[in-house]
């Protein structure tokens, strides 16, 4: 069962839960943000009404970003130690990327505004002064008001790496951009979930149709826990409407590997879901 926020063939939206059989729309909250301004508990309830319910057919609808209202888009680098190598070799600046890495306060950024978010089937941007652009797969926690995991999706945390390379205080222009930031659709309820530290996760990087990248990792190597990095989320900031978090990456491609215009990336994560797109060159 996924939680989705959809149009119908009519132009209404709305949220629902979704399976197999179709799909039962939520009864009191028809987006994101008016439904993380509740408590767990009163979600969970919504949710699993919905799924008690009759199930209508999902044929026409489009699925649309997970992100809407207030809710904000963050990320979190440097969690897994084959991101820690990576951005060591991409910068040959051990001291900051091994610092963050073993400190107590871990590595925040903002990612997107809702409205720049994109999704499953949509065509993601590659900067046109960057070099060298890579995906990042990650797990991505949708947090409530109140600083509780609701449910998780897919994020490809689209990253300039020649632009963070070249200097670590350009990190907000190699992740923030338009056409940067790819969300699942399907949200998987935290409850669901039998074990999130140990889900795999998996990229492949089709170009012309022929796979010239493909990478593997679990949740299990994730350098801090899920509670830890919602903690310092919302540590002197507040997210009235929710917030999503992307938890970082363990799969990231040789130093000499990047993006092309056209390629498509998939991204599959046990238990949560799978999200593919395509890239271009230039604003998505």
């Amino acid at each position: 069962m996924h939680l989705i926020k959809y149009r119908a063939p009519d132009g209404t939206s709305g949220l629902a839960v979704s399976d197999a059989d179709g799909f039962t729309p939520l009864r009191d909250a028809s987006d994101l943000s008016t439904l993380l301004r509740e408590p767990l508990s009163r979600i969970r309830a919504a949710v699993e009404e919905a799924a008690a319910g009759p199930r209508l057919t999902a044929d026409g609808l489009r699925l649309l970003p997970p992100a809407d209202g207030r809710m904000e888009v963050w990320g979190a680098g440097v969690t897994y130690e084959r991101s820690r190598s990576a951005r060591i070799e991409e910068s040959g600046k051990s001291d900051v990327y091994g610092a963050v890495y073993q400190a107590e306060r871990p590595e925040l950024f903002f990612k997107s505004a809702p409205w720049r978010a994109l999704t499953d089937g949509d065509t993601a941007g590659l900067r046109a002064d960057a070099e060298s652009t890579v995906p990042e797969p990650e797990l991505a926690l949708v947090v409530n008001r109140f600083g509780e995991i609701v449910a998780a999706t897919g994020c490809d945390d689209l990253t300039a790496r020649s632009i963070e390379g070249e200097n670590p205080l350009y990190l907000p222009q190699a992740k923030t951009y338009i056409g940067s930031c790819v969300l699942g659709p399907r949200l998987r309820p935290w409850w669901e979930i039998a074990d999130p530290a140990a889900l795999a996760v998996t990229l492949s990087i089709l170009r012309s149709g022929t796979e010239v990248f493909a990478g593997r990792t679990s949740t299990s190597r994730l350098h801090r826990s899920y509670a830890e990095l919602v903690s310092w989320l919302c540590r002197a900031t507040d997210f009235p409407d929710g917030a999503v978090l992307a938890t970082g990456t363990g799969i990231v491609p040789e130093a000499d590997f990047s993006l092309e215009s056209g390629d498509t990336v998939r991204i599959d994560i046990e238990q949560v879901g799978a999200l593919e797109h395509t890239v271009v060159r230039g604003p998505a």
